[in-house]
C-alpha cells in the first residue's frame, strides 16, 4: 500500500479520481511523520496515516502490537513521549504479532533481544519458513486463545479461523473497550486489491461478523488514519455483501459459450474473456453505489481485483461452481 516514488514512471499522470470524503481522514501527522493517540486510558495507537500499529503503557513495561516499518523509529518515539507524559517507564517488554506479514512487523527486530514476543503458533511456523531477521520467531505461542497480562493490564488473544492470513488473531482490550483486527477493514476505506490481498477469502468475508461479536467501541485495523467504529465494520460487511450479489448475479446472466466458441482452440482467451466479463458486469454497480462512501471506491483496477476474488471465491468454494455437463 504505497504510493509511486517522487520521479517513478506514471506518478505524476495518475486519473482524476473522485475525493476523498473527509470522513475517512484522520489527524494530522506531526512534523516526523506520525500522530499517537490515547484510544482509552493507557491503550494508545500510532498511524503514518497508511499504518497502524497500537500500545500499553503499564508500570512494568511497554507493550506494542505489531511493528510496521513504515512507522519504524517512530514506534520508539511514540512510547518515549507518551511514557514521559505518563510518568511511567518507556522500556518495552512484549511485542504481539497480529500476523506474520512483514508490512506489520518488519521493525519488530528494532526493540531489543530482551522483548519477549508473542504470536499464534502458526505466526511462528511462518516465520520461521521466512526466514526474516526483521521479524524475530515469537518465544510465546498459543493455538486458539492467549491471555496476556503486563503491568495489572489483561488483553485477550483468540484465533477464529483462517481470515486476511492463516494466522491473523483477534485481540481484544476489554479493560480499554477496544478490538485491533489488521488487514480486515480499512475505516473509511475499500480494501487494497484483492480484498487486502488476503489468502482466505471465505475466512476474510466471515471477519467482521467475528469482530462484532466482541463489545467495543474503537477498532484498530491496522490501516490508514483513524480508528474505526462499529458503523465502518458494518458499511464494510455492507459492501462486500453488494460484491457477492453482484458477482451472483453476473455468473447467471454471463453466457460463457460464446466466449469459449471464438477462442478456439485458446482455451485461455475464452476463460479471460468469459471472467472479464463477469467481473466488469458485477463490479460497475459496485463502483457507482460507493463512490463518495468509501474512499478509493473508483479506483477501477483495486475494485475490480476485489470483485474478481468473490467471484472467484464464489466459484470454487461456496457456489455455484457453474453449469453441470448433461
Amino acid at each position: 500500500m504505497t504510493t509511486p516514488a517522487s520521479g517513478a514512471p506514471g506518478a505524476t499522470n495518475l486519473p482524476d479520481y473522485a475525493p476523498i470524503p473527509s470522513s475517512a481522514l484522520g489527524p494530522a501527522l506531526n512534523d516526523q511523520g506520525y500522530y499517537v493517540g490515547r484510544v482509552e486510558r493507557n491503550l494508545y495507537w500510532v498511524t503514518d496515516g497508511v499504518y497502524q500499529s497500537a500500545f500499553l503503557t503499564t508500570p512494568d513495561g511497554a507493550v506494542l502490537f505489531d511493528a510496521p516499518p513504515s512507522i519504524g523509529g517512530n514506534l520508539r518515539r511514540a512510547v518515549d513521549e507518551i511514557a514521559a507524559a505518563d510518568g511511567v517507564t518507556n522500556r518495552v517488554t512484549h511485542l504481539v504479532y497480529s500476523h506474520h506479514h512483514a508490512d506489520h512487523g518488519a521493525a519488530a527486530s528494532l526493540f531489543g533481544g530482551d522483548v519477549v514476543r508473542v504470536g499464534h503458533e502458526e505466526t511462528r511456523r511462518l516465520l520461521e519458513r521466512d526466514n526474516d531477521p526483521a521479524r524475530p520467531l515469537p518465544e510465546v505461542t498459543f493455538a486458539d486463545r492467549y491471555t496476556l497480562q503486563v503491568g495489572g493490564e489483561r488483553v485477550e488473544l483468540a484465533w477464529h479461523g483462517s481470515n486476511h492470513s492463516p494466522d491473523n488473531i483477534y485481540i481484544h482490550f476489554p479493560g480499554h473497550d477496544a478490538l485491533m483486527l489488521t488487514d480486515v477493514v480499512n475505516a473509511g476505506w475499500v480494501p487494497i486489491y484483492n480484498l487486502n490481498l488476503s489468502e482466505d477469502v471465505m475466512g476474510y468475508m466471515g471477519a467482521p461478523a467475528i469482530a462484532l461479536s466482541y463489545p467495543w467501541t474503537h477498532f484498530i485495523s491496522g490501516h490508514m488514519g483513524r480508528l474505526a467504529t462499529r458503523d465502518d465494520v458494518t458499511v464494510h460487511q455492507q459492501y462486500i455483501a453488494d460484491i457477492e450479489a453482484s458477482a451472483r448475479e453476473a455468473l447467471a446472466a454471463v453466457n460463457p459459450v460464446p466466449f469459449y466458441v471464438a477462442a478456439g482452440e485458446n482455451a485461455w482467451a475464452g476463460v479471460k474473456g468469459h471472467l472479464n466479463a463477469v467481473t466488469e458486469r458485477a463490479v460497475a454497480p459496485i463502483i457507482a453505489k460507493y463512490t463518495g462512501v468509501l474512499a478509493a471506491a473508483d479506483i477501477e483496477e483495486i475494485a475490480y481485483s476485489t470483485t474478481f476474488q468473490i467471484m472467484q471465491s464464489l466459484r470454487l468454494d461456496s457456489g455455484p461452481s457453474g453449469p453441470v455437463h448433461p
